[in-house]
């Protein structure tokens, strides 16, 4: 299916010099945000308590938030979930040693409640009736508590860091097989390219980094795998074709014959990420973010960050096409196996 079809093959990899030098700063850049400012982990990271609790009516999050900060919590988190008389609240393990918030080093559900959930509006306390008639409160306001300590988080971080690694290494082996290990090399260093770029914009802008967001990071480099597919498979498809094209047109051919296609792709992927991006709500912000992010980057390192780099490493028509050769004793031509 194609929205229309360019008749002149624009020359990019005329251009391909200037493509990786513009790829090569903003990789930079990423990766020295990432060194300078670092992630900004969000609990389940870094460690910490998650406080859901429940309103008869919407919620004040402000006057909550407010009366945090009061004590001394710079950023608290809190948001809206499933409805506007939902709200989870997020405490870093160093806000929980506030001794308006815990006991013994614990933070004190009680306390919690009285000093803060208040502020917000009165509490949904469900009840229920015994056999002898009397009541009894079987949820005080607050439907979860769950603590995450550091040792879980830092288990976290290096099990994601492991499945990218994975996954990374699993994209690399693909493409070799199918293709070339040229295709492979230039797939994965532009796959990476995505994610650091993901990464650093975290980083400069202290966004919060989330399992979200990492299984966000995590569908990107599978996303933008497919169009280093197609754009390879379509380069071996000229290679056929074009006997007397250069490896340039060859390239360039290849990416312009597959715009239409990646606007359709990318347009529509993009309207889906964009919707949760406005009406998803917080807790699917950051999740939209980085599909967004990665999906402009990815158009931009599968065309032109993969295309040139398999133009640098020497990618010819021999790499692709086996050479017709005649057996020993035969007249007629057959490919070699």
């Amino acid at each position: 299916m194609e929205f229309f079809r360019i008749q002149r093959d624009i020359p990019f990899m005329r251009y391909a010099l200037v493509f990786n030098i513009i790829s090569f700063v903003t990789f930079a850049l990423a990766v020295f945000f990432l060194v300078t400012r670092g992630l900004n982990y969000s609990i389940e990271f870094s460690g910490g308590v998650v406080i859901e609790a429940k309103y008869k009516e919407a919620a004040n999050l402000e006057a909550i938030r407010k009366g945090l900060e009061g004590i001394g919590i710079a950023e608290p988190q809190l948001q809206n979930f499933g409805s506007s008389r939902d709200v989870m609240i997020r405490l870093a393990l160093k806000d929980i040693q506030n001794e308006k918030l815990s006991s013994n080093g614990k933070l004190d559900a009680a306390k919690f409640k009285q000093n803060f959930l208040v502020l917000g509006g009165p509490l949904d306390e469900e009840t229920t009736t015994n056999a002898d008639g009397s009541v009894q409160i079987i949820r005080d306001g607050i439907s979860r508590i769950e603590f995450v300590g550091p040792q879980v988080g830092r288990e976290l971080a290096e099990n994601g860091a492991l499945a990218l690694l994975v996954v990374a290494l699993g994209i690399a082996v693909y493409l070799a097989f199918r293709f070339e290990w040229k295709f492979a090399v230039a797939a994965i260093i532009a796959n990476l390219h995505d994610v650091v770029i993901i990464l650093g914009f975290f980083a400069f802008f202290q966004w919060e980094f989330s399992l979200a967001v990492l299984a966000g990071v995590l569908a990107v480099l599978g996303y933008s795998v497919n169009e280093s597919v197609v754009i390879a498979d379509r380069v071996r498809e000229n290679f056929r074709k074009m006997r007397k094209a250069t490896v340039d047109q060859v390239i360039d051919h290849a990416i312009t014959s597959t715009i239409s296609r990646t606007i359709i792709t990318h347009g529509t992927t993009e309207t889906m990420v964009l919707s949760m991006l406005i009406f998803g709500g917080p807790t699917l912000h950051y999740f939209a973010v980085a599909l967004t992010i990665g999906i402009l980057f990815g158009i931009y390192s599968s065309v032109l960050v993969m295309a040139p780099i398999t133009r640098w490493l020497g990618i010819s028509r021999e790499d692709l096409i086996k050479p017709i050769v005649k057996k020993e004793g035969e007249d007629q031509q057959v490919l070699m196996p």
